[in-house]
């Protein structure tokens, strides 16, 4: 389950920082955009890592290719519509996780169509791709993590939207002992195929896109 090569690790460290910077800074960004000044006054709107990291989140995303940061705290009253803002705020930080793992791709493909013109560089495509490749499942990978149904993740935030608010609230009140169950699923590899399905899902996509334009390009 665990990869311990050293430089896989030393590959994946900058990776998962940037991958976790944006997606707590995603978080801030459109909770202040609601109306709420909460991250900002805690100094969350920034893209320094050290201001997101959580210790056990950030070392199980390094070694199993999910976890977690530090949450943004935020604070729903100042949203029109507490549930809806909620919903919003949460589903920017894997909104920006998919951004970065097609930008990644992206960049690849630019690269490789302008050594495949020009017939330049071929090596330096490669390693780019390979750098792509990682950068782009590392943050899908959190993506999908994250969107999973279960509090305090993501995906709960979302599905609170559209719950009664009876059981929205009573959804919330286990979050503790949801995080208790998140690590043991984590450390015991129980995601890996729901992480794995999902991450094969949005990367297939991503790439039947991007070789579509390219065909048309070449």
């Amino acid at each position: 389950m665990f990869n311990f090569d050293i430089m896989s690790i030393l590959i994946n460290v900058p990776i998962t920082l940037i991958a976790l910077t944006g997606h707590e800074f995603a978080h801030g960004y459109v909770s202040k955009k609601l109306g709420d000044p909460t991250p900002e006054y805690q100094g969350r709107l920034t893209l320094n890592p050290l201001a997101h990291l959580d210790l056990v989140g950030t070392i199980l995303m390094i070694l199993t290719g999910f976890g977690w940061a530090k949450p943004v705290q935020v604070d729903p009253r100042y949203y029109k519509d507490p549930k809806k803002g909620m919903a919003l705020t949460a589903l920017a930080g894997p909104m920006a996780n998919f951004i970065m793992a097609f930008a990644a791709l992206l960049i690849y493909a630019v690269f490789f169509v302008i050594s495949i013109k020009f017939n330049v560089a071929q090596n330096a495509v490669n390693i780019i791709g390979a750098i792509a490749q990682i950068f782009a499942v590392r943050n899908l990978c959190f993506m999908v993590f994250n969107i999973i149904p279960i509090p305090p993740l993501d995906g709960a935030r979302v599905l609170g939207m559209f719950l009664p608010n009876g059981a929205y609230y009573k959804m919330l009140q286990y979050e503790r002992y949801s995080m208790l169950l998140i690590m043991f699923l984590s450390l015991t590899g129980v995601f890996g195929g729901i992480i794995g399905t999902g991450v094969n899902f949005f990367m297939t996509g991503i790439l039947k896109a991007l070789n579509a334009i390219v065909q048309i390009i070449l």
